[in-house]
């Protein structure tokens, strides 16, 4: 009897997890029997990065994609430490104690301020100006 409590413990994750992967083979075969397949000339055309396609590889080309790409990563991964940090800091349920919270709160302006030092250091360098 202790086994049939056991599992039904995990009902709803077993549900959940079914559910899951009825959707996702649902969203996977839907657009194949759903979408319409007339391809044309301009989709099949390679297409990379907003350059037209040229023929050899070992043309220059513009950084000017990859460095957006980047600074969008560093943007993004920034605000994701936002996030928990604001959560633990001003939760009082959390029990943190008074010392703590006021050196969590000056190691995250420290995190800030560096990276608004390079967000206007790559403002200047002209790394957020589209060519």
């Amino acid at each position: 009897m202790a086994d049939a409590a056991f599992l039904q413990d995990y009902l709803p994750i077993i549900i959940f997890a079914g559910l899951a992967s009825v959707l996702g083979i649902l969203f996977l075969v839907l657009p194949v029997v759903l979408a319409p397949n007339e391809p044309d000339p301009e989709k099949l055309s390679t297409y990379e990065c907003g350059f037209e396609a040229f023929e050899d590889a070992r043309l220059k080309f513009d950084v000017q994609f990859y460095i957006v790409a980047i600074l969008f990563i560093i943007v993004d991964l920034d605000v994701a430490f936002l996030f928990p940090w604001a959560v633990t800091l001003f939760n009082p349920e959390l029990g943190m104690d008074r010392g703590f919270q006021i050196y969590a709160f000056w190691s995250m302006a420290v995190f800030l301020a560096v990276f608004f030092i390079g967000f206007l250091y790559e403002w200047k360098k002209g790394a957020l100006e589209w060519r």
